[in-house]
């Protein structure tokens, strides 16, 4: 129809159409079309020849009606015939098909009579596409509503849990070093409400405490093998605490659960030797250091940190123990030899290699735990820079034994060949010496001996410094 109501074909826009092209352009469409009798038998049925869905629907041709649809579709169908056969244009209307040959399935017809036979044409859309997405739709909001009530079964479940809890809990975001929750028997131990602490930095809830190295030294103790507390004094309560962390991760952000303990109680239920142990492993001045049976560090305290101008445990755990000695692999397997078979060893003369290329010397003594299924070596590591500077001898001279020293310094810093060279050296040396003090320096007589020329043997006594000044 054109907008004054006049329609196409009369008005002369559209030529008249052969019946062939008419049914063509009326499968193509619509998914589905249908030619309904007056009295309700299928005339014809149309499928849409891109829309293979439907499949062969050719048995409808002949059928009524009212055998291909359900019975709520039915009545539907009734009711809209009713309003199109009263003259009032076309009408939709949504129908469910089903026979014993096809499965259930949904159209939305848009139905226009035919005036010469009063049959009824019906041009039909597939719902199913839309059905499908609004079922997929459903089970996602189904699906998220049984998410949100299990994550609020859970939230239930753990503010119950930290409520009733008698052990005094907190959680600290390390991103950013504050409280994201407790519990109020910590914010008891705290000395504050639970309310004014959510959100507090940490580290201003202790004396003496910086943030960063709060947050470094409590990720130490949480990374450890062992949990080891830490005692803290609250600044509001003014309670000695011993806090106990463990790190873990949630949804990408990096926590700290710690627990506290009062320290009173902590020492009462503690061995005092172990406590005494534990204060002197954090707190030493000499470094102490764990190695499994290859030399790799398991753990190692403050002190050996500091002796190697280390950032934090984390950065030598893991490590080969020959990384920081100076001669390396050749320090290591002596000490790993020797303290297997015998046990222990005392006082190991080396030099400790630093992160930053540095050398310090270093005494070590090392003891062999074997009384356990995974062996330890734990080495304790002290300073000699000072003892070596002051057994360092005032004068130039060099005392009788320096060349034997000199040469054993060489071994694991020089080639083979060189410590041979200052072998040979050392030993004409000392062979010389003897052969001279034997023959209370008569020089003839040490010649003989030594089976050398009177010339020979003098120009070694001046190549190693032996004659006077005088001579």
């Amino acid at each position: 129809m054109t907008s004054d109501g006049r329609h196409l074909l009369n008005s002369g826009k559209l030529p008249l159409l052969a019946p062939d092209l008419l049914s063509e352009i009326i499968s193509t469409a619509a998914d589905i079309s249908l030619l309904v009798s007056e009295g309700g038998r299928i005339e014809s049925v149309l499928i849409n020849p891109h829309h293979s869905s439907f499949g062969q629907l050719s048995a409808w041709e002949g059928a009524n009606i009212q055998d291909v649809l359900t019975s709520e579709s039915l009545a539907k169908f009734k009711l809209r015939l009713a309003t199109l056969q009263s003259g009032k244009g076309s009408v939709a209307v949504e129908l469910n098909h089903a026979d014993h040959r096809n499965f259930e399935f949904p159209v939305r017809y848009s139905m226009h009579r035919i005036e010469a036979d009063q049959s009824v044409l019906m041009l039909g859309r597939d719902l199913r596409p839309i059905a499908e997405v609004q079922q997929q739709l459903v089970s996602a909001q189904l699906a998220m509503e049984r998410d949100y009530e299990t994550q609020r079964e859970m939230e239930t479940r753990y503010r119950v849990i930290m409520d009733v809890s008698r052990d005094p809990m907190l959680l600290i975001s390390m991103s950013t070093g504050r409280i994201s929750d407790l519990n109020q028997a910590a914010a008891g131990l705290l000395g504050g409400v639970r309310q004014d602490l959510l959100g507090a930095a940490i580290a201003q809830e202790f004396e003496g405490r910086r943030r960063g190295e709060f947050m470094e030294t409590m990720s130490n103790l949480a990374v450890a093998d062992a949990a080891t507390p830490m005692e803290l004094t609250a600044r509001r309560s003014q309670k000695r605490l011993m806090v106990t962390p463990k790190v873990f991760r949630a949804a990408g952000e990096r926590l700290l659960l710690c627990q506290l303990d009062p320290a009173e109680a902590a020492v009462t239920t503690s061995d005092e030797l172990t406590d005494n142990l534990a204060r002197l492993y954090h707190q030493g001045v000499d470094g102490i250091v764990f190695t499994d049976a290859e030399g790799v560090i398991r753990g190692a305290n403050e002190a050996f940190l500091n002796l190697t101008d280390s950032s934090s445990l984390a950065s030598v755990r893991g490590r080969s123990l020959a990384d920081f000695l100076a001669r390396g692999t050749v320090d290591l397997r002596v000490l790993l030899d020797s303290v297997k078979r015998t046990g222990q060893l005392r006082l190991y003369a080396t030099r400790l290699t630093t992160d930053f290329a540095g050398q310090i010397a270093a005494e070590l003594s090392a003891t062999w735990l074997a009384d356990r299924p995974q062996p330890l070596l734990v080495l304790v590591v002290r300073d000699a820079s000072r003892a070596e500077t002051l057994r360092r001898p005032a004068a130039p001279a060099a005392a009788p034994d320096e060349p034997a020293r000199n040469v054993m310094e060489l071994v694991g810093n020089s080639t083979l060949k060189d410590i041979v060279a200052e072998t040979t050296d050392v030993v004409e040396k000392m062979c010389i010496e003897t052969a001279l003090e034997l023959t209370r320096n008569n020089r003839v007589a040490a010649a003989e001996m030594l089976s050398l020329s009177r010339q020979s043997l003098y120009v070694k006594l001046r190549k190693f410094g032996l004659l006077n000044r005088d001579e």
